[in-house]
């Protein structure tokens, strides 16, 4: 922890609107026109600099010890259940089911190559160099990464919270998070621009999600409205009245394994746990109702008010000292990255599908008319992102244990 100067900033309100402010400077300058905006965001997404200017500041001792944490304390009980049940709640499975066979195997095929590569990617490395793996703390930390690339920085702070990360490993994670995904996202662009010849090659039918393209922009059009106070109030309301009983129910079922070591390590006893299942399965069923349409007036959109809320915070807790000896960490993402890169081309071209339909953001860049079905499987990553980072992440801790 960097040390703490009698200047230093010990009033919560105060600290709370200094992230604030730096959440809303940052998407201010993000909606800004002209080339500069647009090329510094896409070297510095906004999501990193949430998270690591809280976390300069804090380095170089503007934060009191503790303000940090007792923020972040709040958000994670609260802010965290809230934004994944915005998200889930958003989930509209009859035009997923829509998309077509190929697409729904594709994501999922993306996602479990998420799920594998990690403990492989971990594995090699560790058969490289054993020293890395001396404790427990690294394949805790790869979690984050698991979290992230299959649903999105809901899950991420998740496996955080779920596998006790410490803040400045959870820091370096999302460097080496951000860092391929950019990576990623370069050859994405790349790719896009040949979108055709890749299809040809993966002799790819994407008429069914053709379809689905039509279907959406025409629901958008006639459904989305401005929220109304009584919208907003009726979201709230119960939004956190679900929180309040997904952290009931987690405590009481946490109890239950409490006593079995074999629950303990494999988190069954912890009631964060339970707590994420339960407002995950919460937001799913609901997605089948008509509280599906609190999305009409931003649901997901306020749930992702939250999450960078959450990053801000966990920033503040961050000392990025030392974050630079950490680069064999990048080279491990970098592996895993390749390996689920390579999966999913494999089964792309085995059963002829759309490489767009492999995640949200191939999707919306492959082309700019399938920003609906980005959306799709961004909601539907958020509802399994939990439990396949849990999943891969588990299988971490047995190939390096």
């Amino acid at each position: 922890m960097p040390a703490t100067s009698s200047l230093a900033i010990d009033s919560l309100p105060l600290a709370f609107g200094i992230i604030m402010a730096i959440i809303g400077l940052v998407f201010y300058t993000q909606g800004l026109p002209g080339k500069f905006w647009r090329r510094f965001y896409a070297v510095l997404p906004g999501i990193v600099l949430c998270c690591f200017i809280p976390a300069t500041l804090n380095s170089l001792g503007v934060f009191a010890d503790g303000v940090g944490s007792q923020i972040y304390g709040f958000t994670a009980t609260y802010l965290l259940p809230a934004s994944l049940l915005l998200m889930t709640l958003s989930m509209d499975v009859p035009k997923i089911l829509g998309l077509g066979w190929k697409a729904i195997a594709m994501f999922f095929a993306a996602s479990i190559a998420i799920i594998i590569s990690g403990p492989i990617s971990l594995g090699i490395a560790k058969w490289v160099s054993p020293s890395m793996f001396s404790d427990d703390t690294l394949w805790r930390g790869f979690s984050a990464v698991a979290g992230s690339w299959i649903g999105g920085a809901a899950n991420q702070a998740a496996m955080k919270e779920l596998f006790g990360v410490s803040d400045d490993l959870f820091g370096m994670m999302i460097l080496v998070d951000t860092t391929n995904a950019s990576l990623w996202l370069l050859a994405i662009l790349i790719m896009a621009k040949h979108s055709d010849k890749i299809d040809k090659l993966l002799k790819a039918d994407s008429s069914s999600i053709d379809k689905v393209i039509t279907a959406v922009e025409s629901y958008e059009r006639h459904h989305a409205r401005p929220a109304t106070l009584n919208d907003l109030m009726v979201m709230f309301g119960l939004c956190f009245a679900m929180v309040g009983v997904a952290h009931f129910l987690g405590g009481q079922i946490a109890g239950l394994f409490a006593p079995y070591s074999w629950a303990v390590q494999y988190s069954f006893a912890s009631s964060f746990f339970w707590m994420v299942v339960i407002i995950t399965i919460i937001g799913v069923i609901f997605s089948f109702t008509k509280i599906r349409r609190l999305d009409h007036v931003g649901a997901s959109k306020i749930g992702t008010v939250f999450i960078f809320v959450l990053i801000a915070a966990i920033g503040m807790q961050i000392n990025l000292a030392g974050i630079v000896s950490q680069w064999r960490l990048l080279l491990i993402g970098l592996l895993w990255m390749s390996i689920h890169v390579v999966i999913i081309f494999a089964v792309a071209r085995l059963i002829r599908a759309p490489f767009a339909s492999s995640a949200p953001i191939v999707a919306t860049a492959f082309h700019p008319s399938l920003a609906p079905v980005g959306v799709f499987l961004g909601i539907l990553g958020y509802a399994v992102g939990t439990f396949g980072g849990y999943i891969s992440t588990q299988m971490m801790r047995l190939v390096v244990g």
